[in-house]
């Protein structure tokens, strides 16, 4: 029998790419959508795709068990990939708006993974791969909340990587810069929905800055990477036989991460200041 996969957020992006190339590499692929009408095209293409919100638990359970009845009970990766943005300051970060972005790339993770556990721990054997950031190492202005979400990825993996030495089961994370996917675009109604900048004291800043960046296609970002770059390192994170801790993608994250060994907060913010 093939090694089997669950991958969340398979829509577009860091998700479809990683469902197409596994399934080429031999892989059972089961690529989860939020909305149902992305599980139908992944289903129309040949693959397993139950729905999974991480904001219904209903969804997680259900779409759990289907992957398992289609394996026989077992699951020998799952790959947390689906969340999304909300950029604004975090003086203008309502809570509702803060609580919705840790249940979509929080909570719904933990809970997912929870659910997984029990599985691989029978099994003796698992991987999970946590999709984090370039921002769950560092932080940028406007950046607040989806910061604060992979910062916390970040420290519920760690954790779970020691907790789980000697159960076989393996706990990675990436953590990618700028990929080319419509994650801006996606971050666009949660902006709408949550951040009021025309009542904003920075104002202007908004104009000239983080509105002109979300609403108008400027191309690809310095550095930006296609989504083949995240998956790349996915497959050596699903198939190395002592995977890293941590596989960084795109210059911005390696240099992200050399920043923080060698300046101090002040240094890592003055340059910070100028991005």
């Amino acid at each position: 029998m093939s090694k089997s996969i669950l991958i969340t957020g398979c829509s577009s992006g860091i998700g479809y790419d990683a469902a197409q190339t596994l399934r080429t590499r031999g892989w059972r692929v089961f690529a989860s959508c939020r909305q149902q009408k992305d599980c139908d095209r992944l289903i129309a293409e040949g693959f397993g795709s139950p729905r999974i919100d991480y904001t219904d638990p209903d969804t997680i359970r259900r779409g759990l068990a289907e992957v398992l009845a289609a394996t026989g009970g077992q699951l020998h990766a799952l790959f947390n990939n689906g969340a999304h943005p909300l950029s604004g300051a975090v003086e203008d970060l309502p809570v509702e708006g803060l609580r919705a972005i840790f249940e979509a790339n929080v909570f719904g993770w933990h809970d997912l993974t929870r659910q997984i556990i029990p599985v691989m721990r029978a099994q003796g054997a698992g991987r999970i791969v946590q999709c984090s950031s370039t921002l769950g190492l560092i932080y940028m202005r406007y950046r607040g909340a989806y910061a604060a979400t992979k910062h916390a990825i970040e420290a519920l993996s760690d954790t779970m990587r020691l907790e789980m030495e000697g159960t076989g089961v393996e706990i990675v994370l990436i953590e990618p810069g700028p990929i080319t996917t419509k994650f801006r675009e996606n971050g666009i109604p949660w902006f709408e929905k949550y951040i009021d900048w025309q009542n904003s004291p920075r104002r202007a800043e908004y104009e000239n800055g983080l509105v002109k960046r979300m609403y108008n296609d400027s191309g690809p970002d310095t550095f930006e990477l296609p989504a083949s770059a995240v998956t790349a390192k996915l497959v050596k994170a699903l198939e190395a036989p002592r995977p890293a801790p941590r596989y960084y993608v795109t210059f911005p994250t390696y240099f992200t991460a050399f920043l923080r060994r060698i300046l101090s907060t002040r240094g890592v913010d003055r340059i910070l200041r100028r991005i």
